[in-house]
């Protein structure tokens, strides 16, 4: 068998339906933010002028620029280096590791929390574990869960329903079919990052006890955004303690790099003593993760900015209703634009980017279904209210008069189980 013929005709297949990715090279500095330089070509003399704004950005209250988390980091490479010198069983569990993990299972008001390298891995490792280890477990899945909750499921092989997005009488439906006393495991998400649809946690909640069913969720894009200090939506909810397992990222909201799980002891000493993707891995970088534990003490305290975010959202989707651009509306601060075409949000991208200085990657299959192509708007509080309107501007321009189809159900999954 010729391997890399095989191979290459997969790509190319790929490609010539319009799905080939390209990575834009991005200057996120600091000092300018959201303004920002872009490298087209990787030569240094093509620069473009410091005029570019981004907004597609998952760093959502600039984190990742805070001095005092920048400082943090500083210190603490200065003091042990860079890496961490193995997995966590091994030589690589410091004392900032322990911290973090205090400092995210006291932030979530939960027992206990484990890091990992990132939430998807953190997402793989949990669920592949649980639903291999409980024998017999049945998996009730919401139809738009992201890819690490799907990988993790697959990986187990357990038996696994699918209920329409969000739908919790399809969900019950699925449940009442279900002998009571199997073990089961609802997995779902409180935001959906590609539509914007959260979930309403506390109902999720009634059904898993009422079932007797465990709780996985991914909190990923709520938390430092959603409840009280930025807790995330299940404690919007009031039902925080009361999910069996809470997934996390610091990337986003906490603008570092990893993941992580929190809950009840057992449960995360469960995790820690079998999931092979905690277990051999190197552990995060020392001075990663004393930077997380001050972001996340510093996140509790920009209520300010989270009301910055949410107000923003809200004025970037009132004006795309005045100038007709279709757009996903939802009660988060993600706003998906609508292009459906593959080939159509790429030339959009391009002719922001090239022609008004703005900076949307194109999002398409297999990250959302076919047909469902979209730009993803997401405002900081460094977005001035001139950025907002500029970015209005350069969007009417370049979508042109378009009929107004303001979309506020979600589109079909792009991956399913």
């Amino acid at each position: 068998m010729d391997y890399k013929k095989y191979i290459k005709n997969q790509i190319d297949e790929f490609s010539a339906k319009g799905f080939k990715r390209t990575f834009t090279p991005v200057y996120r500095f600091k000092d300018t933010f959201p303004f920002t330089k872009i490298d087209f070509n990787n030569i240094e003399e093509e620069y473009h002028s410091t005029n570019t704004r981004i907004w597609c950005s998952n760093d959502y209250l600039n984190m990742s620029h805070n001095p005092e988390v920048i400082d943090r980091m500083i210190e603490v490479i200065k003091t042990v280096g860079t890496g961490s010198g193995g997995t966590r069983n091994i030589s690589g569990s410091t004392p900032y590791h322990n911290q973090l993990e205090k400092d995210i299972a006291n932030f979530h008001c939960r027992d206990k929390a484990l890091i990992f390298s990132s939430a998807y891995i953190a997402n793989q490792a949990t669920l592949s574990t649980l639903c291999k280890r409980i024998e017999n477990i049945k998996v009730f899945s919401d139809e738009l869960n992201h890819a690490s909750l799907i990988e993790g499921i697959k990986n187990s092989k357990a038996d696994c329903s699918i209920f329409r997005h969000n739908d919790l009488d399809h969900l019950e439906k699925l449940l009442s079919e279900c002998e009571l006393d199997r073990p089961k495991i609802i997995v779902f998400e409180s935001l959906y990052s590609m539509d914007g649809t959260k979930a309403n946690v506390a109902e999720y909640v009634r059904l898993a006890k009422k079932y007797n069913a465990l709780t996985y969720l991914d909190e990923v894009h709520a938390v430092g955004l959603y409840g009280k200090k930025g807790r995330g939506v299940a404690q919007e909810c009031g039902v925080s303690d009361q999910i069996d397992i809470i997934n996390g990222t610091l990337a986003k909201g906490f603008g570092q790099i990893g993941g992580y799980i929190t809950g009840d002891e057992i449960l995360i000493d469960f995790i820690k003593s079998f999931a092979p993707g905690f277990i051999f891995t190197t552990s995060m970088m020392p001075a990663i993760a004393a930077a997380a534990s001050k972001s996340i003490e510093i996140v509790q305290t920009l209520d300010e900015e989270r009301k910055l975010v949410f107000s923003k959202a809200n004025y970037i989707k009132n004006q795309l209703k005045k100038v007709g651009i279709d757009f996903i509306d939802s009660d988060s601060h993600i706003i998906p634009v609508l292009a459906y075409d593959e080939s159509k949000v790429k030339d959009y991208s391009n002719t922001l980017l090239n022609k008004h200085n703005t900076y949307l990657q194109p999002i398409f299959y297999p990250t959302v279904p076919k047909g469902s192509a979209r730009l993803r708007i997401t405002v900081t509080p460094k977005h001035s209210i001139t950025d907002i309107n500029d970015l209005i501007s350069s969007l009417r321009m370049t979508w042109g008069k378009h009929s107004q189809r303001v979309i506020s159900a979600p589109l079909q999954p792009a991956m399913a189980l």
